[in-house]
Order: structure tokens, then sequence, then C-alpha cells
């Protein structure tokens, strides 16, 4: 265990954790919603610490992010917990592990400097904070960001953007990109799917884009519950006000944990989301998980020339020059590589 970090003592031995928006009111003995922080007589403790329970080398593409150092792989790590309770969670074996199990949480026991070295060593160029939510193993994360940056690495957080405005000012020194779940537009159904509010998120991606964090964002399309083309519409609108080169993946749903009653998406619903991204004003839209046209691929904002050709989670080509266009010259934005 280790002391967590942001959070407030109260009196008789009552803390309130500042570390995302639910901001948990504990008493002694309380856990907090994600499971993994703990008030034990009056002092908050991080559960999960040292205890990393996935680590795997991906491609960066993977996380997804597409304007980040394409073609480069990313060493990917998380803990058991999360402070949202998905209905569609992917990995809710480890997410949602201390809420269904009792006893103790697992995980292997990595610090933050061998979690760089293996980073080093299986020649990532990157850190992905992933596969859970970062920001409830935050101590971790944040200590590991330090030394990994330090490194030349560059961390990167996959996350719900729950966190509070403490936290990533906290980490924002050391934060060079996060890909944001945005689950939707409509506060009820966000409430009701993941147990957590929309406007956090929206502050939290508003927030990154002010602090030039790179952002991109991942919205899955789920049937009947934000494949509208107007809830579509009113996402890719926002995000466009907030900064039109954000890019936008779009996923299709596969029924799985607690939505298995939902069929997936159809394709034609992730391309038609493609097609209102474009109209919105992003300068690019993918079609996530949905392979096939040229939404896979990285077009020139300007000259709409193919720079980046993509099968699946692979670069099957990539153009781009010093971080331009070598057609026009026009920056491409995010972060390339010299």
């Amino acid at each position: 265990m280790k002391e967590a970090l942001l959070y407030e003592k109260w009196e008789d031995n009552t803390i309130v954790c500042h570390l995302c928006a639910h901001r948990c009111t504990l008493h002694d003995g309380n856990t907090g919603i994600c499971g993994v922080r703990q008030n034990q007589a009056g002092t908050l403790y991080s559960l999960v610490y040292d205890k990393v329970v996935s680590t795997h080398v991906d491609p960066i593409e993977k996380k997804p992010f597409y304007h980040i150092l394409p073609g480069s792989f990313s060493f990917s790590i998380a803990t058991v917990g999360c402070n949202f309770h998905c209905l569609n969670c992917q990995n809710a074996e480890i997410s949602q592990w201390p809420k269904e199990h009792f006893g103790d949480l697992p995980g292997s026991q990595m610090s933050p400097e061998v979690i760089v070295n293996a980073a080093i060593r299986n020649h990532c160029d990157s850190i992905a904070y992933t596969y859970t939510e970062p920001t409830i193993y935050f101590e971790l994360a944040y200590e590991t960001a330090k030394i990994a940056h330090a490194q030349g690495l560059k961390n990167l957080f996959v996350t719900n953007g729950y966190m509070t405005q403490e936290a990533l000012e906290m980490i924002h020194p050391y934060l060079d990109g996060a890909n944001v779940d945005l689950k939707g537009f409509d506060a009820a159904k966000h409430q009701k799917l993941c147990g957590a509010k929309l406007e956090p998120v929206k502050e939290t991606i508003a927030r990154m884009r002010a602090m030039d964090i790179w952002v991109e964002v991942t919205t899955l399309v789920i049937p009947t519950h934000n494949d509208s083309d107007d809830e579509l519409r009113q996402i890719a609108e926002w995000l466009s006000n907030v900064d039109p080169a954000t890019p936008w993946h779009v996923s299709a749903f596969y029924p799985q944990y607690r939505l298995t009653h939902l069929p997936p998406t159809p394709a034609a619903t992730i391309f038609r989301a493609v097609e209102i991204g474009k109209a919105a004003g992003l300068r690019y839209v993918y079609s996530g998980n949905v392979r096939g046209g040229e939404s896979e691929d990285t077009w020139c904002a300007h000259c709409r020339k193919r720079l980046i050709h993509r099968w699946g989670f692979s670069v099957q080509e990539n153009l781009i020059t010093d971080g331009k266009c070598p057609a026009c010259g026009t920056p491409l934005d995010g972060i390339f590589k010299s």
C-alpha cells in the first residue's frame, strides 16, 4: 500500500478523495467507488500502487492513437479497479474485480522503475496507462510518468476522462496525450450506462486541449443508446467547437458483459457517423474497429493527399515528413517523429 495523493482530511477520521469527479467521502474503513482507494484510520491509501495486473506491448494504433508516433509500440499497463461501472465493459474481469470479488487484490509487483525499464527493453516509444482507468492508479501512473518523461518516452492515458482538475494539473507536465471515451451526449443515458455524470468528461476534454495535451476521442456507438444521427451530430459539433483537429474514433459495439441483449452495431452506422463527423467540421474521423473505405487512413486536411495508410492496427505506409504533408507542406496535427 502507498498513501494516496489528492485527498483532504476531515474530523473523525473522515476523508474526501479529490482524485476523480466522484469526490468520494470516506469514513474510516470505507473504500471509494473505484474499489482500490481505502480510508484507514484517517489516511487514504492506494491498494494497487505496485500491483500491475496486465502488461503488454501494443501497436499505438490499438489504444487507439492515430496521431501520436504512428507505427510505434506502446508499453501498456493496468491495475484492477475502475471508477465507472460500464454495462458494456470489455475488460470487466479486471476493471470490476474489486466490486465482484472478496480478498486481496490481484497483480504482480512492479515499481515505476521496472515499468520504464520494461518499456525501453521492448523498444517502446511510449507507456500507455490503459485497459482499466489510469486515474484510479494515479500514484503509480504519476511516478512512472515522471521517470518515463526523463527517459524520453511519451506518456499516454486511455481514460474515461473523470479526473478532477487537481489531478490533471498534477499529471500535466508529464502527460503527452490522452484518448478519452466520450460515451454519448445524453446525460441521463450516460449515468445509466456507466454510473457517472457526463459534464466532467466534457470538462476534462476541453481542459486537456487548453493545457496542450494531445487528445483523441473514442465513441463506442451502441444501438439504442447513442446511435441516432442527432446525438452523433451533437458529439461531433461539440468536439469541433473544442478543437476541429481532435481525431474522433467511432467504433462498433459488440454484445458483452451486461449488454448481451443488444445487437452489434451495423457497419453502415459507423460509416454514417464518420460522415456526420466530417460534416461537423472535424478534420480527422476514423471508423475505429470497422474495416473498409478511406476512414482508416489519415489524409492531409488541406490537399487531401493520403498520408498514412492503415489496415487494422498496422501502418502500411507513412508519408509524413517532419510532421508535414510532403505534397503541400501543411503540418499534420499531432505528435510525430522528426
